[in-house]
């Protein structure tokens, strides 16, 4: 009897964890979402405007869903053991557009919101519509922003597969993957281990080339959420758009209840 009431108060004391508010089952899936530019105006599908941004940033917060880190999504697509969080939902942003500096940085260090950047290194403090290695620095110290990325010069590679020889195309590649990540593990002191293909464009031998070169996931454009059966090397993301508003916005979040 001892021993039956023994499992009995084990069974009493699990099911009061799983019902409790900080226990959930393992969700489905996970909606990454994608920004590029922001500002007053929206001149393109790109472009979100700013208080359009901080909006979306309110009802993530209002709806009760909770922003993680990129790399806390990869740890757990990486070992099942490792539980996806209830109503999570990642943030990130391609291509080191100045505004992610000047308008996106001040609303997340507000609210406390963890944004992954990929970055292409050629156009920074370089280009006039990107940020600089300072800014990208000052970012980084927040304990806020990680730093991954988008190739050295953010290429075509269908283009560069039809242009280049089979020998020169492999070479120009690896370069592409290579470069970018030495030169942004120098610049921030840490590993950069995650890609944003350009364009979103991927096949299995662009995947193979970017696992050697020390990657461990990648993502593409494909507007959906991240599920436990996708491909490592072409994890989905949502691109937001302007458009994306009120509920339109918060139907993006639902995949993740």
């Amino acid at each position: 009897m001892q021993r039956v009431g023994a499992w009995l108060s084990a069974i009493v004391c699990l099911l009061s964890l799983i019902c409790s508010p900080g226990f959930a089952a393992d969700p489905s899936s996970v909606p990454i979402l994608l920004y590029h530019r922001l500002g007053p105006v929206s001149p393109d599908e790109m472009t979100v405007t700013t208080p359009v941004f901080e909006a979306q940033l309110e009802l993530i917060k209002e709806r009760g869903y909770k922003v993680i880190p990129l790399a806390a999504l990869v740890a757990a697509l990486g070992d099942s053991a490792v539980p996806l969080p209830e109503r999570a939902v990642v943030l990130t942003a391609d291509d080191g557009h100045r505004t992610v500096y000047s308008d996106m940085f001040p609303l997340i260090q507000r609210l406390k919101i963890p944004v992954t950047l990929f970055i292409y290194p050629s156009a920074i403090s370089n280009a006039d519509y990107a940020m600089t290695w300072a800014q990208l620095a000052e970012m980084k110290a927040s304990g806020l922003v990680d730093i991954q990325s988008h190739t050295f010069w953010h290429p075509n590679f269908n283009v560069e597969r039809k242009r280049l020889t089979p020998a020169a195309y492999e070479k120009f590649t690896q370069d592409q993957l290579l470069k970018s990540k030495a030169v942004l593990e120098q610049r921030f002191g840490e590993k950069v281990d995650l890609l944003a293909w350009p364009f979103g464009i991927r096949d299995d031998q662009l995947d193979q080339w970017a696992q050697a070169a020390g990657y461990v996931a990648a993502f593409t454009i494909e507007r959906r959420p991240v599920m436990r059966s996708d491909k490592i090397m072409a994890l989905p993301r949502f691109i937001v758009t302007n458009l994306d508003r009120g509920e339109r916005f918060v139907s993006l979040l639902g995949a993740s209840k």
